[in-house]
């Protein structure tokens, strides 16, 4: 699994390419404006950056100069533009990677692979642990203190996500976007989720183990301070 930020303005690309690459088993974060991905690089950068060229603030190629200012994270060029003359001034210019759109979400799955293989990222473990939680995103199974937990396709993506995200407080809008490629929607979504997710890990809100919700902002998962069994869920 690898952490991917996406910078692309297209909603309905950003949302498409979440959705594919996440059924690959990445973790993925996305930017619509350059300046949000400047400020997402900044923050966590991840494993490998997806980069378009067409940004409603700034062009790509200015974008990657600053990218390339804060983080030597790999950069993968994926636009529309297929001239050969960008191409090599833009891999001059500190991309790992370019590629021409469209794309099939394989191929891109692909090139992150050889990317990362060449950074020696791709060699990160697969798995997410954190205290008795073991997440596998690949093989799309969770187990809590050794016992296979039985989840929902959404209760499994979030909390995959949380758990590539230790102790990091989530917002519910980045939950709405990254987890259920939503622009917005009901709060009442994720707290229904929260709370069936919570039943299967053994909790409550009022007594949370794993996932602590932070009034306001959002939730995160965290290791537990005490090591005891968990509750029989119901």
């Amino acid at each position: 699994m690898a952490r991917v930020l996406l910078v692309e303005d297209d909603p309905d690309i950003r949302t498409t390419v979440i959705r594919q690459l996440s059924e690959f088993g990445h973790s993925v974060r996305s930017a619509g404006t350059a300046l949000t991905a400047l400020r997402e690089a900044t923050r966590d950068p991840g494993d490998v950056i997806v980069l378009d060229l067409g940004l409603p603030d700034l062009d790509g190629s200015e974008a990657l100069k600053m990218l390339r200012a804060v983080t030597r994270t790999p950069v993968i060029i994926a636009t529309a533009r297929d001239d050969e003359g960008e191409i090599i001034r833009l891999l001059h210019a500190g991309a790992d990677d370019y590629l021409v759109k469209p794309y099939s979400s394989a191929h891109l799955a692909a090139r992150i692979a050889a990317v990362l293989r060449r950074s020696g990222a791709g060699a990160a473990p697969t798995v997410l642990r954190v205290g008795g939680l073991e997440i596998d995103p690949r093989r799309r199974q969770a187990t809590l203190d050794g016992g296979r937990l039985d989840l929902s396709r959404r209760e499994f993506d979030l909390l995959a996500y949380l758990a590539a995200r230790p102790g990091e407080v989530v917002t519910r809008r980045e939950l709405l976007s990254e987890v259920w490629q939503l622009p917005y929607g009901d709060d009442q979504t994720i707290d229904v989720h929260l709370s069936w997710l919570r039943r299967k890990l053994g909790e409550r809100a009022s007594r949370p183990r794993y996932l602590h919700t932070v009034r306001g902002v959002g939730v995160r998962l965290m290791e537990p301070a005490d090591t005891g069994p968990t509750e029989p869920s119901p």
